[in-house]
This record gives structure tokens, C-alpha cells and sequence, in this order.
């Protein structure tokens, strides 16, 4: 069976019409916006004198081949892609063309709202509540998701501190203690954050929560004892 033949035979899906030379401006509307392409990464369509482009990994000029009225072929991502509406959610979707007849379609790649916003750009815009909803909504679905590595949250946290945005790194760091509560080193990063900032008190508190998930963390126990001479 042939592949655009596969497309219109599935049910209640509603693939958008690109077939005109020049696209009109509801089709731009409709499909110009931001995507999630995986939990922590957004992929942005929008159009250039009517020209279909894509932003995608630093990538701000991707420009997809498109192989008929319908279907577009993404050379970066090596993926035959189009636009359509979910019947489930009702919103819009960039969809993957499954490679073999017997696979199924997929509502993969999500539009987000307006506003919306991934885990990752909440935390750098300074909304950590947010940040820390999205990623334990992650969490839950996929424990294993990259985004959410305690050693990448680390890193951020560690990056703010080097800036000097202590303030910053605490809100970092307290996401990853809610994220991972039994990690020794959360509660480290944490305890070095305060103690940069001047917070000598909340420093110490940190520092002995490390020792409760690892009492062999000699560094937390030399800091201890020289922060308490201190205070």
C-alpha cells in the first residue's frame, strides 16, 4: 500500500492541506508555534514568505522537503512528518509517519499553548515552583527521563553558583532535593550553596542531612565541624 494512501485511510485524522503554492493565512496560523519534542525540548515552525521552516537544536533554519500536499521529509531528523489535529485532546500536532505499514500512529509531538513553557525555560526565566510541577509530572510518567537527571540539575545549579546567583542555586538545588529526598549529594550541593551565600545555619542543617544518606562523606563532616567553630 502506498504511503499517502496509508495516511488518508486512517480514521478521524485530520491532516491539514498544504497543497497551494502559496499558503494562506489560516494554514500559517494554524500550524505556526512551538512543539514539544520530547519532555524537555521544543521544536519551532514558522514560515518565511510562505516557506515552511523549523528551529531545532540551535538549528534556526531547517528548512523541510516537502514530498506532497500533506507530508514533509526533515532531513535532520530524518523523519517524514505533517501537521493534524489530535481527535483525542483536539489540539494540534506535529506526527511522525510511522516507517512500516503496521505501525501505528502516533500524537507525539504536541503544540504548546501560548504561554506554556518546558521545565527547563521555567527554571532559567526564574519560576521554580513551575519548574518543579513539570518535572515531577515527568518523573512520574518516566523516572528515567533525561531531563529530570540529578546530575544534570547539579550542573545547572553549580553554573548559577560560578555567576554568583546564589539565590538562584538554592532554588535549583531545592528542586533536586524534591526530586531525589534519599540523595546524599542533593542535600551537599544544597548545604554548598548556602554556605557560599553567607546562610551558615541552613549550610550545617544540609550538610547533616548528606551524612544521614552517606555518613562517609568526609568533606560534609570537616565543614561541619569548621561552620560550627564559626558560629
Amino acid at each position: 500500500m502506498k504511503l499517502k494512501h496509508i495516511i488518508f485511510a486512517l480514521p478521524f485524522l485530520f491532516i491539514i492541506n498544504c497543497s497551494k503554492k502559496t499558503n494562506d493565512p489560516e494554514f500559517i496560523k494554524s500550524i505556526s508555534g512551538r512543539y514539544l519534542y520530547n519532555s524537555d525540548e521544543i521544536v519551532k515552525i514558522y514560515f518565511n514568505e510562505s516557506d515552511l521552516f523549523m528551529e531545532w537544536r540551535g538549528a534556526k533554519s531547517i528548512k523541510p522537503l516537502k514530498i506532497n500536499d500533506s507530508t514533509f521529509f526533515v532531513k535532520e531528523m530524518n523523519e517524514k512528518i505533517y501537521f493534524a489535529v489530535n481527535p483525542k485532546d483536539k489540539k494540534m500536532y506535529m506526527v511522525k509517519i510511522p516507517k512500516e505499514e503496521n505501525q501505528s500512529v502516533e500524537y507525539s509531538f504536541r503544540m504548546l499553548d501560548e504561554n506554556e513553557k518546558t521545565p527547563s525555560e521555567y527554571l532559567m526565566n526564574n519560576e521554580f515552583e513551575k519548574a518543579l510541577k513539570n518535572y515531577q509530572s515527568i518523573k512520574e510518567r518516566d523516572s528515567l527521563d533525561e531531563s529530570i537527571k540529578e546530575s544534570n540539575l547539579n550542573s545547572i545549579g553549580y553554573r548559577k553558583l560560578r555567576e554568583k546567583k546564589y539565590e538562584n542555586a538554592i532554588e535549583i538545588f531545592k528542586i533536586n532535593v524534591a526530586l531525589y529526598p534519599e540523595s546524599s549529594n542533593v542535600y551537599d550541593s544544597l548545604a554548598d550553596a548556602f554556605m557560599r551565600s553567607g546562610d551558615t545555619i541552613q549550610a550545617i542543617e544540609n550538610y547533616k542531612k548528606s551524612l544521614i544518606y552517606d555518613s562517609g562523606n568526609a568533606s560534609a563532616k570537616r565543614i561541619i565541624k569548621r561552620l560550627e567553630k564559626k558560629s
